[in-house]
């Protein structure tokens, strides 16, 4: 097996391997650095591109070479929730690494391609190019925009000719202000992205209390669902072997209160984005706090040498109670 070696620097400090140390490493043409500090980013970038296609080339890692583009997905998501995860700590410095994790799905993704005559790296570069040039004609053309609004307006009006192009629909046919958003993204954030597109074209509620009286009618709505619930009533699911006790609920009416806790989380979408607050990251920040006060009950109860299912629900209420002071009192 081919195994990587150092070669020295030039005066630039890069090192391109010579023509015999791209047939020994299998990569035909590749730019190679190893063992030196490019110069350039350029040069980072395609001595990241060469490790990537060594790494799938016959020879090269085994694991690497198994993957396909469905098998890297699932990567890709947990490598984007390390990035915002350092982003909220605040973590510059896992950052970098965690950026370099996302870019490495980046470059995996487009070696696959080239590999299959798809596309490369190369095509991925110009058509981010294009795009950022494309959408920013007052900096690279002659729009003119002074203000964030304005570019907004601007974004949206190219982006619905995009979507027009790339739907191959006529420049005068009629096409939904919805067509382009997603159902693969996480359900909160397709929300928000649907209801914003149709805020743009004036269907929205005229003021935060028309958000909160709507929050009251969905509200409703399930407790109305909620008096046919078989008896005694929806109970806490949390003690004992999961679904033993369970009530048994029609499927029906299982759908309906499916349906109406939709509404809900809709509807606390939208207030969200009337708020301009971010309603995955509102979530995120609400759990790390329910995890902080949670935890800080364990450790007092473990100071007893109990669990929290040992505990009454009062005292770990009060336990509750007390963490949200300290919290406060800590601030």
């Amino acid at each position: 097996m081919t195994t990587l070696r150092e070669y020295p620097c030039d005066g630039a400090g890069s090192n391109r391997a010579s023509d015999e140390t791209h047939a020994a490493l299998n990569v035909p043409s590749a730019v190679v650095y190893i063992g030196c500090l490019m110069a350039t980013t350029g040069e980072r970038f395609e001595r990241a591109v060469s490790i990537m296609e060594r790494l799938r080339a016959p020879g090269g890692c085994p694991w690497d070479r198994e993957q396909t583009f469905d098998s890297i997905k699932p990567y890709t998501l947990e490598e984007t929730y390390e990035v915002i995860e350092a982003i909220e700590n605040r973590d510059w410095s896992e950052l970098a690494g965690e950026l370099g994790d996302l870019l490495l799905q980046v470059l995996f993704y487009a070696e696959m391609a080239k590999e299959q005559d798809s596309f490369s790296i190369d095509d991925v570069l110009d058509r981010l190019s294009s795009k950022l040039i494309g959408r920013h004609p007052h900096v690279f053309g002659e729009v003119k925009a002074d203000t964030s609004d304005e570019v907004k307006r601007n974004w949206e009006a190219i982006k619905v000719e995009e979507r027009k192009k790339k739907s191959g629909a006529a420049k005068n046919e009629k096409q939904s202000v919805l067509a382009g958003v997603s159902s693969a993204m996480p359900a909160m954030l397709e929300a928000s992205k649907l209801s914003s597109r149709a805020a743009q074209v004036g269907f929205d509620w005229p003021n935060v209390e028309g958000l909160f009286d709507k929050l009251h009618e969905e509200t409703v709505e399930l407790r109305e669902e909620l008096k046919n619930f078989p008896a005694p009533g929806p109970r806490p699911q949390g003690h004992g072997v999961a679904g033993s006790g369970r009530v048994a609920v029609p499927e029906e009416l299982q759908s309906r209160m499916e349906e109406e806790v939709g509404d809900l989380f809709f509807v606390l979408v939208n207030v969200a984005r009337y708020l301009s607050v971010d309603p995955e990251s509102a979530l995120r920040k609400t759990n790390r706090k329910f995890k902080r006060r949670f935890q800080w009950m364990e450790e007092r109860l473990q100071e007893s040498g109990r669990t929290a299912d040992q505990a009454a629900m009062e005292e770990l209420e009060s336990l509750w109670q007390q963490a949200k002071r300290e919290e406060t009192s800590g601030a």
